[in-house]
């Protein structure tokens, strides 16, 4: 589907510009690490949106596309959640910001087996 591979070129595309973005913009204004928060969620929002790439280009070769959209839009809620989180604790330093992290990262865990039941059953 068109929708996830497009989904996934513009989180990847965020994900460089944040990522250079944290190591000019943010250097030396914000504690190291904050910084090393910072690049861990653009490690995830990269990774993950290979995940959603994976699923755009997975569309046409499953029999049902269900469980492979629920995969999809599980994963756009984890990247926002993990690394929306982590991007707001690095430059507020709001550490209740912390709590949201695990939730993303369930929603990647959840992506991924919906990804696996998907192409297991489907394919």
């Amino acid at each position: 589907m068109k929708t996830f591979i497009i989904i996934a070129a513009i989180n990847a595309a965020l994900a460089v510009a944040l990522g250079a973005f944290g190591a000019h913009g943010l250097e030396g204004k914000i504690a190291d690490k904050y910084l090393e928060t910072w690049q861990t969620g653009v490690q995830y929002q990269m990774f993950h949106a290979g995940g959603l790439l994976a699923i755009g280009l997975l569309w046409n070769h499953l029999s049902s596309h269900q469980l492979l959209s629920w995969s999809g839009w599980v994963m756009l809620a984890g990247i926002i959640l993990f690394s929306g989180s982590l991007y707001i604790l690095s430059v507020s330093g709001i550490s209740k910001l912390g709590m949201i992290t695990p939730l993303g990262g369930v929603a990647f865990i959840a992506s991924w087996v919906l990804m696996i039941v998907a192409v297991y059953k489907y394919s």
